[in-house]
Parts: structure tokens; C-alpha cells; sequence
């Protein structure tokens, strides 16, 4: 039983791994943000389209 356990919880662990690292590899601070962002990162669908004269 107790073995069983402990190959769940390598498996959860080698899981997490698997998963941190396709995120985080080759960033040196993680996510990367678009700091030149001209509608201050809002998508096309949030803007207002403009008023028609």
C-alpha cells in the first residue's frame, strides 16, 4: 500500500515538474509581458469603435 502511495506521489511530482518547466524554460523571469502595447493591452474587442461623422 505504502508503495503504491509513494509511486502516486513521484508520479504527481514528475507531473508538476513536466508542467513548470513547458512554462517557465528559457524565460529568466517567467511570463513575459508586451510592455509596447499601443491600447494598453486591451484586445480589438474591448475598443470602441470610432464615431462616424
Amino acid at each position: 500500500m505504502g508503495l503504491i502511495l509513494l509511486e502516486a506521489l513521484a508520479a504527481g511530482l514528475v507531473f508538476i515538474l513536466i508542467i513548470w518547466w513547458t512554462m517557465f524554460s528559457g524565460r529568466n523571469k517567467g511570463e513575459l509581458h508586451d510592455e509596447d502595447d499601443a491600447d494598453g493591452g486591451r484586445d480589438a474587442t474591448d475598443r470602441n469603435p470610432p464615431p462616424k461623422p
